[in-house]
């Protein structure tokens, strides 16, 4: 089981450093859009190598082998499972229709952005809050493929008519961007895991992690230096969005501890629940929505500003299941104490 957390884990831990790499990118190309708009056009017009790009890098970082060791614990895969695909929606509609619901094209944006599970960086959080990084590894598959199985249905249900989507087209999408690369990426992985030896595969996977963040920060650069003008005039609806995003962590922080007391999961189960439930898949949802609603700025700045927000949040997150981790340890000193003659 260790080597499929090493190549499941990203070798770098995510956090400030890429809530500040995203920052750049945002300032860069919204600067570059401003000053020479001819320019931040002709960028954006290549979002769509990009797209490719970024989705190839999140698919090939999948272990499909991870999908049978979901069945060492089918209970804790079942609880998670249903937390993030059936609770957390419940949730995210909720608080989409309370702070947005005027908004179509925010609200859209918001309810992508709370409907899938991080599939990426959760693991090195859940590993930095000591939480149990092999189930964390069985069940990101597992959120991948429901995920990608729901997209449709999501923008089925959710897609406003004034936001471009072809319901026609779906079909063609999900093969052409969906399918295809996420059969060429595994096909792709399984080669070099034939051909590569060990320590040259995982170097491998060290790179194709590190170059995720890149290349996201890369798409919200074409993105701003495009739309600038647009996102700039929905600032104030935008901190709105922060504001919602804030609300919903704060509920599935909730989720999570009640599900894990009810239960009665011990701590390294209860630090994954946390993390799976709070952290969200921004990366693949901005890159899938970029090819399903082309020209929809602000739906996509919405996911933007969830990552932004979401970084901060999760290193809180981990000190906070940290503390509760000592508070538990010092619990169980103190009664082996009282136990003791």
């Amino acid at each position: 089981m260790t080597d499929l957390v090493q190549a499941t884990t990203p070798k770098s831990v995510p956090g400030l450093g890429i809530t500040a790499l995203f920052l750049g990118a945002i300032i860069l190309g919204s600067l570059l859009g401003l000053f020479d708009p001819d320019f931040g056009a002709g960028l954006s017009q290549g979002t769509d190598a990009t797209l490719l790009i970024m989705l190839g890098l999140l698919f090939f970082e999948i272990r499909l082998k991870a999908f049978a060791v979901a069945a060492s614990d089918l209970r804790f895969i079942a609880l998670a499972w249903g937390a993030n695909f059936l609770v957390v929606p419940v949730i995210g509609y909720a608080i989409a229709s309370l702070f947005l619901s005027g908004q179509p094209l925010l609200f859209t944006g918001l309810l992508i952005y709370f409907l899938a599970p991080c599939t990426d960086w959760v693991l090195s959080f859940t590993r930095m809050a000591r939480g149990d990084t092999a189930l964390g590894a069985a069940l990101l598959p597992i959120n991948l493929v429901t995920q990608l199985l729901l997209f449709p249905v999501w923008l089925w249900l959710f897609a406003h008519p004034g936001n471009g989507l072809d319901r026609a087209a779906i079909p063609d999408i999900v093969t052409q961007w969906f399918l295809l690369p996420f059969l060429s990426a595994q096909a792709l992985r399984l080669s070099l895991e034939r051909l590569l030896p060990e320590h040259a595969l995982q170097r491998v996977y060290g790179v194709a992690g590190a170059l995720i963040p890149c290349v996201t920060a890369a798409l919200v650069l074409q993105i701003f230096a495009g739309n600038i003008v647009t996102i700039a005039a929905h600032a104030l609806i935008l901190g709105t969005a922060g504001l919602a995003i804030l609300c919903f962590f704060v509920a599935t922080y909730a989720l999570a501890d009640t599900l894990a007391r009810q239960t009665g999961l011990r701590y390294e189960q209860h630090a994954l629940l946390a993390m799976t439930t709070a952290a969200r898949n921004a990366p693949l949802m901005l890159a899938l929505t970029a090819v399903a609603l082309p020209g929809q700025p602000l739906i996509y700045t919405t996911l933007i500003v969830g990552m932004l927000v979401e970084f901060p949040h999760l290193i809180a997150l981990k000190q906070l299941l940290l503390a509760k981790a000592a508070r538990g340890e010092r619990a169980a000193g103190h009664q082996h104490d009282a136990r003791t003659p």
